[in-house]
């Protein structure tokens, strides 16, 4: 399979039902941060602007979210979402409501942090 190179072409590669979760973390971060620009960075749907850059991407289990370092002021809040053995990804299983609020301010403030 050729690597997508849109994430639309990425998010059509997955179940419907994938697909919608995708989507709504795409929506909310466009929501987020509407001056940062989608892109596909390391075969997975991105968003950048300067020098930073959020990632998310599909897998068997979850939905994760890259990177999420520099965010000690959600430490208590991403905790529940760390993944096993990662320091910077969070995860969000599919048979657990998607936390967007906390997903929009966390991408928020990362894009906009001093």
């Amino acid at each position: 399979m050729d690597k997508p190179k849109s994430i639309d072409e990425y998010i059509s590669g997955f179940p419907k039902d994938r697909q919608a979760l995708l989507e709504q973390i795409r929506t909310t971060i466009k929501k987020a941060v509407p001056f940062a620009e989608e892109a596909i960075s390391y075969g997975m749907p991105a968003f950048k602007f300067n020098s930073v850059s959020v990632w998310f991407a599909a897998y068997k289990n979850h939905i994760g979210l890259y990177p999420m370092y520099g965010m000690e002021k959600f430490r208590d809040e991403m905790e529940i979402y760390k993944g096993k053995g990662t320091k910077d990804t969070l995860q969000f299983p599919y048979d657990k409501p998607l936390p967007l609020e906390l997903i929009a301010r966390l991408v928020k403030y990362k894009f906009e942090k001093p």
